[in-house]
């Protein structure tokens, strides 16, 4: 977070998060070779590269799209639902994959044999919306030894709770996770495609 990053955006989801901030890319969009995309994303001149949605891995050709910026030398990262099987990604891809709370109303998506795949390159993410959440992410984590995993996101869902109120949560409970927040909110605001 914070480093200048392209963002390739593929369309479509099958889930239906309640907090979902990009449901423009459930449909619409562009259709690009990937050729057309490399050619794209060199415009920008950046060295790190996400690859998002929607949902990207709904996409038949997500996989070689990451390890074709992979050989082009980017850094490149991936963020999952983690709904979806994560097991033939290219190992040189970062996974940020999601674990979908119950406030989410997603939370039967969870896909949890993907955690075996996981290495400590990749990051899993909560979005939480409210305490409950917060404690289930708490349960989860030690139910299944996540920190020995990767590392941990715990994310404020925008708009739904206080930045202040899950950093005092994770502080009081001296949790060993990252705190993060959807930093380009706070640079551009609401809007679609930042």
């Amino acid at each position: 977070m914070g480093l200048p990053t392209v963002f390739v955006r593929l369309t479509g989801c099958p889930l239906r998060c309640q907090y979902c901030d990009t449901a423009y890319a459930f449909q619409g969009g562009s259709w690009l070779t990937l050729s057309e995309i490399l050619t794209e994303v060199s415009r920008f001149d950046a060295r790190y590269v996400t690859v998002t949605g929607g949902e990207p891995l709904a996409q038949k050709n997500c996989l070689p799209l990451l390890t074709a910026l992979c050989d082009q030398g980017y850094n490149v990262s991936l963020e999952t639902s983690g709904s979806l099987d994560i097991s033939q990604i290219d190992q040189r891809v970062s996974i940020v994959m999601d674990l979908k709370t119950p406030a989410s109303l997603e939370i039967e998506r969870n896909r949890l044999e993907n955690l075996h795949f996981l290495q400590k390159k990749d990051q899993i993410k909560f979005v939480i919306c409210d305490r409950r959440d917060y404690e289930w992410a708490k349960t989860m984590i030690d139910h299944y030894q996540l920190t020995q995993l990767c590392e941990i996101l715990f994310s404020p869902a925008y708009g739904q709770l206080e930045n202040r109120k899950l950093a005092e949560w994770i502080l009081e409970d001296k949790l060993p996770v990252r705190f993060q927040i959807q930093l380009h909110k706070y640079i551009w605001g609401d809007i679609p495609g930042h």
